[in-house]
């Protein structure tokens, strides 16, 4: 094997090279075919391969592929402002293009704070977050993220930024009603900002439904309502993260559209480019734009790469795409029967304890003890375990943490490409199902399945 030069994500592991990718399949360079059950990391939301879209980049190339937003804008950046306008909620209709997801949770948090600073606020600089949360891996990005493992490595260096719980109703104490829950898991932000002072603080930030940290956690009914008017009382800003549940993948334009709230800001990622080139962005609504118009006038935020004509002529074709081919709304109808089937296979395996998510963002929970909901040790890996079964088999999922303190890597998410058919679904979850037995087998031969 000729030597790599490159730093992968396992130093030392051999990784299959891709060849090419058509629909919800990716091929290596042996010939192998892969269901892509995951869109990558939730990402590939339109499938691979779409010509629409490589036309769209060719055409921008020919043009020009590159002009600094501070010299130039482009058609394809206004148009793609305009569209993501069309989508969002509310007044968000102001746009800063940025490359990536982590670029875009953290030039939320600096508009944020910067708005606060033009109303004459200099103290409010801070920003809540939550446990179970990712928004990135960027330093100020980590420190509003609450996944122990990732944060465990720079915690000296992170700002202390994540403070209350997140909603996990698969662990909800019994004696609450889901109404009762989700009020007493909204009020600990009452309580944490009383604790640090709301003249201290900027915003709070959340994902809609929770992926890397949580395996596609939902809030229940009335969680977000309540934070809005705890945030609104308390003249805290309101960010929703979208760069996992925004464009459509939660089967409703974004994840925040399933409460009857409006954000003040939103970070975009992911699927807003489909993974056909980095692109990603940060909505503001029109009051915090016209604040920041009148005092310095200038966001302190930017790129070299932000506002790229050639990301957002691609990024503006994968979302005419996805309005074309009713993708939104197959979200929903696919998501349900895929949240069902999942559903099952909790009734079928022993190890198997949630099934939960939202459209085509869904997730599995794997648990020593049904009854009792313990989760197994870390150092037995079961999350690894049905991963590497899943992908020898031809099927690639999503590793995702769970447990009472979110401390073990004991959930899968799914998420195909929004694309996907009902027979596609069937033989994803055939494939599934064989590594999960497979598994559950092993287990019980150890002894380690209560």
């Amino acid at each position: 094997m000729e030597r790599s030069y490159v730093i992968k994500p396992e130093l030392g592991k051999a990784y299959p090279k891709i060849s090419h990718g058509k629909g919800i399949y990716l091929y290596d360079q042996d010939g192998k075919e892969y269901i892509d059950g995951c869109g990558g990391a939730v990402t590939a939301s339109i499938g691979h391969g779409v010509q629409e879209i490589a036309d769209a980049m060719v055409e921008q190339a020919r043009q020009v592929s590159f002009a600094y937003r501070s010299h130039f804008s482009s058609d394809a950046v206004e148009q793609l402002g305009a569209k993501l306008a069309e989508w969002a909620p509310g007044s968000l209709n102001w746009t800063f293009f940025v490359s990536s997801g982590s670029e875009a949770t953290e030039t939320a948090q600096k508009i944020a704070i910067q708005y606060w600073q033009e109303k004459g606020y200099e103290r409010k600089n801070r920003i809540i977050s939550r446990w179970m949360s990712y928004h990135g891996i960027t330093m100020g990005a980590l420190s509003m993220s609450g996944h122990v493992m990732r944060r465990k490595r720079f915690t000296s260096l992170l700002a202390d930024y994540p403070a209350i719980s997140a909603p996990y109703v698969y662990r909800k104490p019994d004696e609450l009603s889901i109404e009762e829950y989700a009020h007493k898991r909204a009020d600990e932000l009452e309580v944490a900002i009383r604790r640090i002072g709301k003249e201290n603080i900027a915003a709070f930030i959340a994902e809609p439904v929770i992926g890397a940290s949580g395996g596609a956690l939902v809030a229940p009914a009335g969680y977000f309502e309540r934070i809005r008017e705890i945030c609104d009382r308390n003249e805290i800003l309101f960010i929703a993260d979208e760069v996992m549940t925004g464009m459509g993948r939660t089967g409703k334009p974004f994840g925040i559209n399933h409460w009857n709230v409006v954000p003040d800001l939103m970070a975009l990622g992911k699927g807003m480019s489909a993974g056909y080139t980095p692109m990603a962005a940060a909505m503001a609504t029109d009051e915090i734009i016209e604040t920041i118009t009148k005092g310095s006038g200038l966001i302190m935020a930017g790129h070299t790469y932000s506002a790229n004509p050639q990301s957002a002529a691609t990024s503006l074709a994968v979302v005419r795409y996805m309005e074309e081919n009713n993708l939104v709304e197959k979200a929903a109808v696919h998501g349900e029967y895929l949240l069902a089937q999942l559903k099952q296979i909790v009734a079928d395996y022993e190890m198997v304890g949630d099934a939960r998510g939202l459209g085509m963002l869904t997730g599995l929970e794997f648990v020593k003890n049904k009854e009792t909901k313990e989760s197994f040790a870390a150092s037995v890996g079961v999350g690894t375990r049905v991963l590497q079964r899943a992908f020898a088999k031809g099927l690639i999922i999503y590793p995702a943490m769970s447990g009472a303190d979110g401390l073990v890597s004991d959930s899968i998410i799914v998420a195909p490409p929004l694309t996907i058919t009902r027979d596609e679904i069937d033989r994803l979850l055939g494939i599934l199902r064989a590594a999960i037995e497979e598994v559950q087998a092993e287990l019980k031969a150890e002894g380690k399945l209560a």
